[in-house]
């Protein structure tokens, strides 16, 4: 039988860090996951920007987010939401969205440069986006570094004839460029879905004969651990996990390379 194993980016082949800015109060956050805020309330979504977040840094830091949308065309996509949300109700807010500015963003750089001096692999920016009020709750910046074994572990699982597909809420263009560091195809790269596309992903994978295991470390992942042969939480990022992610996983390690000794 084909056999795939699907990876989640952020916290499972990337070591993440993360900016959190509260846009209403000018708080700034490193410690909070992301999606858990999300999950702690119910008219939250993560949307996340397709684009170069490095290319903020040439623009005045007063312009506001909402028209470099528009002057850029940015496309968009939601990675993440408690509820049903549609991309149409989140340009409808974005079109007009005036307090959410460029340095709302760019305010995360110098922190991330002082985890990452060499910003190995930017994943990007993000917005949460509060559906009931109408406006950018919060701003993310991110930015990573492999695992110290994801090379390691992806060439042992390819030597034993595994492939690999990536499946992430990331920006696409991060995503796709991973896939070429990993030399992974980028037909096998999947950016920026959703917790149902991920579920998707492996049941497309299914449907066409893999025996699929799903590696992955957050909530985003649930649904494609509940659809896989095989799941595999990792918490080598070190991050507080959900309860649910825990009940609903066959396996739990703490290295990236411990997924060459599973055998399904």
């Amino acid at each position: 039988m084909k056999k795939a194993v699907v990876f989640d980016n952020s916290g499972t082949l990337i070591e993440r860090f993360r900016v959190i800015k509260d846009v209403i109060n000018g708080n700034i956050f490193t410690d909070i996951n992301s999606l858990d805020l999300i999950e702690a309330a119910d008219s939250l979504a993560l949307v996340v920007l397709q684009f170069n977040t490095n290319k903020l840094q040439k623009l005045d830091s007063d312009t506001l987010i909402s028209d470099v949308i528009k002057q850029y065309n940015i496309d968009f996509d939601i990675s993440f939401s408690t509820r049903q949300v549609s991309k149409a109700e989140v340009k409808d807010i974005l079109d007009v969205e005036s307090h959410t500015k460029v340095s709302d963003i760019t305010d995360g750089f110098d922190i991330l440069r002082e985890k990452i001096p060499h910003m190995e692999l930017c994943n990007g920016s993000a917005l949460i986006v509060d559906m009931d009020l109408g406006v950018v709750a919060y701003t993310i910046t991110s930015a990573g570094k492999f695992f110290p074994k994801v090379f390691e572990t992806v060439e042992i699982l390819k030597s034993r004839g595994i492939e690999i597909f990536i499946a992430s809420g990331d920006r696409k263009g991060a995503i796709n460029r991973l896939a070429n560091m990993l030399d992974v195809p980028e037909d096998n790269a999947y950016g920026t879905v959703s917790t149902r596309g991920k579920c998707e992903v492996v049941s497309i994978l299914k449907d066409g004969g893999y025996k699929v295991m799903m590696v992955g470390d957050g909530l985003n992942d649930i649904l494609a651990f509940k659809k896989a042969d095989v799941s595999v939480l990792t918490i080598e990022q070190q991050e507080e996990v959900s309860p649910k992610m825990m009940d609903k996983t066959d396996y739990i390690i703490e290295d990236i390379f411990e997924v060459t000794q599973i055998d399904f």
